[in-house]
């Protein structure tokens, strides 16, 4: 008989959980919802075999991480956390002499103190398997010692233990060494591409293109290309890791790679983020796929549409702060009704003000954080 599948968590930003609910259904992971079919607040929950473990690290572009939950049980003394925590069976994740980093929260619980929760976490592990080594997350030799993440939330006394399989967080793709001034994460950049119905067969623009990201990731999407398919995951080092299987999901997923069908043009304004932008563009091997060019949003020259607009214009936050940005939202939406009428658009904004310049009718219900910034994602059509 085949194991008994994982319980399997991916992680999303808070906001974009029915884009990441959808990319795990179309890997036909079978998602856990409520029962009124509601959804947990930035992650969802499925189910999985090793193998859909290793594909949802592979494909998956919306998450920051896949955890497997390891443990559930009710604990309200150190003595009970320690015991039940050792009975887990961590043999299967952690081999012997790797450091672990432990990231702990509690909440309501009658263990509170997270430095304590995490020395009996790890003097558990520690009978388990011998000694352990834990390595606090924000110690200088992490990247090299390459330590097993462990999380431990407390919430009314009820403990749930997951294990990280994926290690530096998905948006990390490895193609982004160069970078505008306010970055937009990759995963970012293919949920705002997903949310707004980009079907991939369509001309796509991104007239505020930056260092690239959001061409870059729609270059990845069309084509097809898996996020993960040039980097390394955690699970790659437990015990358990079957590389055949591996090696084979890789072969799979390279030969799925096919030219996007529909062009897709991306341009800016300052000649030093095209320059950047084509960097990161060949490096994620999709230069080829994307025109890129220096220009003012004004002199966009779109393709036979209609098709789709994803942008991530300045919002005055961390670019051009002291800049009076209306009348470049104002400028931008004459452009787009100009140039591009009946087209789809997806503009990424701070402030909804700044949005309704634009003269769009937009739907800002699509909120999330980029990079600690309150963000709206308008949705809309030109007309």
């Amino acid at each position: 008989m085949p194991p008994p599948p994982f319980t399997l968590f991916a992680v999303c930003v808070p906001g974009l959980e029915r884009v990441t609910l959808q990319e795990i259904q179309s890997l036909n992971l079978p998602p856990r919802l409520f029962p009124d079919g509601s959804l947990e607040t930035g992650g969802i929950t499925f189910s999985g075999s090793m193998e859909d473990l290793y594909r949802a690290n592979l494909h998956l572009r919306t998450p920051s991480r896949i955890l497997v939950r390891f443990g559930d049980f009710m604990a309200t003394a150190f003595w009970e956390l320690h015991k039940k925590a050792a009975q887990l069976p961590w043999e299967k994740f952690i081999p012997p002499g790797q450091p672990v980093a432990l990231r702990v929260t509690c909440h309501h619980s009658r263990l509170y103190h997270s430095d304590g929760v995490a020395e009996r976490i790890v003097k558990a592990i520690g009978d388990r398997l011998g000694k352990v080594s834990p390595l606090a997350e924000h110690d200088e030799t992490a990247e090299t010692q390459q330590p097993q993440l462990i999380i431990v939330r407390l919430d009314n006394n009820h403990v749930t233990i997951s294990i990280d399989s994926s290690g530096d967080q998905l948006h990390r793709r490895g193609y982004k060494q160069a970078v505008a001034k306010a970055p937009l994460r990759e995963n970012l950049a293919a949920a705002m591409l997903m949310a707004s119905g980009w079907n991939t067969q369509s001309p796509l623009i991104d007239p505020f293109c930056g260092s690239g990201t959001i061409p870059i990731e729609a270059a990845m999407l069309a084509a097809g290309l898996a996020p993960g398919l040039h980097r390394s995951f955690s699970f790659m080092k437990w015990p358990g890791f079957i590389g055949k299987t591996w090696n084979r999901l890789l072969e799979e997923a390279q030969a799925k790679i096919t030219p996007p069908a529909a062009p897709i043009l991306a341009s800016d304004r300052d000649a030093g983020a095209i320059q950047m932008a084509k960097v990161n563009a060949e490096r994620a091997g999709v230069l080829p796929w994307i025109q890129f060019d220096q220009q003012a949003v004004s002199a966009i020259h779109p393709p036979a549409g209609p098709g789709w607009v994803v942008t991530n214009p300045p919002y005055g936050v961390r670019v051009s702060s002291n800049s009076d940005l209306r009348d470049l939202y104002a400028q931008f939406g004459k452009v787009l009704r100009l140039a591009c009428p009946q087209w789809q658009v997806a503009i990424l904004c701070s402030d909804p003000l700044l949005l309704g310049h634009t003269h769009l009718k937009l739907d800002t219900a699509t909120r999330f954080s980029n990079g600690g910034i309150n963000v709206h994602l308008g949705l809309g059509k030109v007309v």
